[in-house]
């Protein structure tokens, strides 16, 4: 019996004993792992620069604020969360009680991504806690020392049984696998998205895959180049470009794409002054086999800002492609780094049928003041996300569920989004044994004058909801009249 078999069946024991279902204790560990990442700040800063390179204040950004925000909306909210849903109800069941109750799937795997290896990671086991999961985390063992640092001090703050952490390369990733588990949410590309998806089936298990791909960045020549030029360049080159909702390539027409190359090299000079390699706020690629692949991508290609390399300190300069062709090696693949290329089209129908033709990506990014124009691109394309005018806020909005379509992903969290993932909305009716005398429509013999009361009874939809309001509205109504004929009399 191999650890990663021992480690589920252990959280499988503990989730059976019924200890995480009750919101009590749901509402403590969130506020235990709030209160690891406040502690623990320091250590995550030092372990995400030796991982990415990245500055404390970066950390904090990108990483760890995010958490918190999950957490504190899932601490206020989990009552809500977890409460019976009332449903509309037809004339059959119009006496009944009908709701949806949430409950939790059971024992949850969640295999963390190495760009965000707090955020990715954490944010899903905040979803898994608070319906009510036990949850084996797997850390990237790409970032090792994000890895090795969660598994030391997790489970100080966290129960040790319900939410382990198991730390380890592929052959651990394939143990894991090959263990049921009743629901599990994977980071990362959509190659090993597929093996992931593969795995799960054999126990018919659901998956949550938060994968990638190319996305597309269209800029209207009409727009304010200077803003739109400010919001690309932040949001392709923070964290070295290895975002996976990061700008993956820019579409413009011929006209614009000079201006577009000015209006870029006066941003990453403002952001990294004198020197990207020597400036804090700017990152590495994670390790020397991305250097390798990233660096083999332009080969052939214009560079029109940066290109310079440190292969020993897998350092990348931000850098900008012009002129690049839709067939060209750079656009096969998630560049997933610090190169921007620029495609050039002739307008907006033909950057539609360029993204069209393609994978649907996990964002597609509209740069216009033409609302017309962007609910075009809304309706005439498919992503994940669309954010016009900005680049990777939505993550941070927690009402607005994240996640892919197609080969960028499947399934969506964040604040309730990601309670519902991981809960099962269990349907529930309760009747009373009374009124037996309505229900000799469903029984035989089936009659035509059953049957047509059976129309009535099945078809009909009934809002209880509405019908209070409305009952509500005509009371005060009735009210509001009464009032004013006693003061008209009065005078």
């Amino acid at each position: 019996m191999s650890k990663e078999h021992l480690v589920v069946e252990r959280a499988r024991k503990a989730f059976q004993t019924g200890k995480s279902k009750p919101l009590e204790f749901r509402v403590n560990q969130l506020k235990n792992l709030r209160r690891f990442i406040n502690e623990s700040r320091k250590d995550i800063a030092d372990a995400c620069k030796k991982d990415l390179n990245k500055s404390g204040n970066c950390t904090e950004l990108f990483e760890t604020l995010g958490i918190d925000g999950e957490i504190n909306i899932a601490v206020k909210r989990l009552s809500e969360w977890a409460a019976p849903r009332p449903v509309e109800k037809s004339l059959l069941t119009i006496s009944d009680e009908v709701f949806l109750q949430p409950e939790p799937l059971g024992v949850v795997l969640i295999i963390g991504a190495w760009n965000y290896p707090w955020a990715v990671t954490l944010q899903p086991l905040v979803g898994a806690i608070a319906a009510g999961n036990a949850a084996v985390v797997k850390p990237s063992e790409v970032s090792s020392h994000s890895a090795k640092l969660m598994e030391k001090l997790l489970p100080l703050y966290l129960d040790e049984e319900l939410y382990p952490v198991v730390c380890g390369g592929v052959s651990e990733t394939q143990e894991l696998l090959r263990q049921r588990f009743d629901h599990v949410f994977y980071t990362g590309n959509s190659t090993v998205g597929k093996l992931v998806m593969e795995a799960a089936a054999r126990h018919l298990t659901p998956v949550t895959l938060e994968l990638g791909g190319k996305s597309p960045c269209y800029i209207d020549k009409n727009v304010d180049l200077r803003v739109a030029c400010r919001r690309i360049t932040w949001g392709k080159f923070v964290n070295c470009g290895q975002t996976c909702i990061a700008p993956d390539y820019i579409l413009c027409e011929p006209s614009i794409q000079n201006r577009l190359v000015e209006e870029i090299q006066k941003c990453i000079t403002e952001f990294y002054p004198d020197n990207p390699k020597t400036f804090e706020d700017y990152g590495r690629v994670i390790n020397q086999h991305h250097f390798q692949r990233l660096m083999s991508l332009l080969e052939g290609s214009t560079v029109a800002i940066g290109g310079e390399s440190d292969e020993s300190l897998c350092y990348i300069a931000p850098t900008v492609l012009k002129d690049v062709r839709g067939d060209s090696k750079l656009m096969q693949e998630e560049i997933f780094g610090p190169l921007l290329p620029i495609v050039t089209i002739s307008g907006v129908e033909e950057a539609i049928r360029f993204i069209n033709e393609r994978e649907k990506p996990l964002a597609l990014y509209v740069f216009s003041q033409d609302r017309k124009l962007i609910m075009r691109m809304i309706a005439e394309t498919s992503s994940g996300a669309l954010v016009a005018n900005d680049c990777l806020v939505h993550f941070t909005v927690s009402a607005l569920p994240f996640g892919g379509v197609g080969n960028s992903g499947m399934g969506r969290y964040h604040g309730q989004h990601s309670f519902d993932q991981l809960s099962h909305l269990r349907a529930c009716l309760i009747k009373k044994l009374n009124m037996e005398a309505a229900n000799a429509m469903r029984y035989p013999p089936h009659t035509d004058k059953k049957l047509a009361w059976a129309r009535i009874f099945f078809l009909t939809q009934v809002n209880i909801d509405r019908l209070r309001r409305m009952a509500m509205l005509a009371m005060f109504t009735s009210l509001a009249a009464f009032i004013v004929q006693r003061i008209l009399r009065q005078r």
